[in-house]
């Protein structure tokens, strides 16, 4: 089963499938986010608040989250390391 975990308001993502995880302040942050909204591989997961990470995927898609990159992190090894199921999801 894939590794899952919460990026903020419910949003969930794959961790096996992140490429990278940066601060949205940097100039080329801007830009990818700019191209990715442009070509549709944005995927807003902010609810309307500020974006504090950009996450990078393995099939080109960019996630904008509303929590900073060290939480992300926090919350992905808590989650590793409790090997806890998210509620709601059964093993087959």
């Amino acid at each position: 089963m894939s590794s899952l975990a919460n990026i903020g308001f419910g949003n969930i993502v794959n961790v096996e499938r992140i490429v990278a995880i940066v601060s949205p302040d940097s100039a080329p942050a801007k830009r990818i986010v700019k191209l990715a909204k442009a070509d549709g591989r944005a995927i807003d997961a902010t609810h309307g608040r500020k974006v504090k990470a950009v996450i990078m995927m393995e099939n080109n898609q960019v996630v904008l989250s509303a929590l900073m990159p060290e939480t992300l992190l926090s919350r992905f090894n808590d989650r590793k390391n409790d090997g806890q199921d998210i509620p709601g999801e059964t093993d087959e």
